[in-house]
């Protein structure tokens, strides 16, 4: 399982859950749609995640450049078990502003991923948006309160409360799918949470489009 997931686990663990609502090719659509849904929730409290794969050097530098904040960790097994602090864990991610320019620094560490956590709604997912191209990203919107909904046995958990836009995999974030993004509806995991999801997906025009 790909660490695109990892800023989302809190929406899918066993109190959350997700439901995919909208998928397209377009990621300007995709994070429109994403923006729809947020407006039907309380975001006085609302913050943005955003995590992204790099395969290559050159892509590191682009979103060194752009996410200046980001923090970097590696996927490279070799690197964990060559490295004692990596094997004990004191010492797995770099600031932005720390991690090497070198190609020679940066080869070993690859494939790389960037996170920037718990920043303001609309100060990052633009700029994001346009940097993800071909690779595994996600933008998770947490700490949402969705509205009640008493019909549908609903009421909103802010701990559970988000959005989730998942770029170039499945709706599961599971398996590479270029070219498909995915905008899920995290909610708090009752009986009657896909039927309150889909009410919140029916409420801008969309509707739940595969299993949670």
């Amino acid at each position: 399982m790909p660490a695109t997931i990892d800023l989302w686990q809190g929406a899918r663990m066993s109190n959350g859950v997700s439901h995919p609502v909208y998928r397209t090719s377009d990621p300007a659509a995709a994070l429109a749609t994403a923006r729809r849904l947020l407006a039907l929730g309380d975001r006085d409290d609302t913050h943005v995640s955003v995590d992204i794969e790099l395969c290559t050097v050159a892509e590191v530098l682009e979103v060194r450049q752009v996410l200046p904040e980001a923090w970097f960790r590696t996927e490279n097994e070799e690197f964990w078990a060559r490295e004692v602090d990596a094997q004990t864990g004191l010492r797995c991610d770099w600031h932005a502003a720390e991690l090497s320019t070198d190609a020679n620094g940066l080869d070993p560490l690859l494939p790389l991923w960037a996170s920037l956590l718990d920043q303001p709604v609309g100060s990052v997912e633009d700029a994001f948006t346009n940097l993800v191209g071909a690779r595994y990203a996600s933008i998770h919107w947490g700490r949402l309160i969705w509205p009640e909904a008493p019909e549908r046995g609903y009421s909103g958990r802010v701990e559970h409360d988000g959005v989730t836009l998942v770029f170039n995999c499945d709706d599961a974030a599971t398996t590479r799918r270029v070219g498909t993004h995915t905008v899920c509806v995290d909610v708090h995991r009752i009986e009657g949470s896909q039927s309150y999801a889909a009410w919140l997906a029916e409420q801008i025009g969309q509707a739940v489009v595969g299993p949670p």
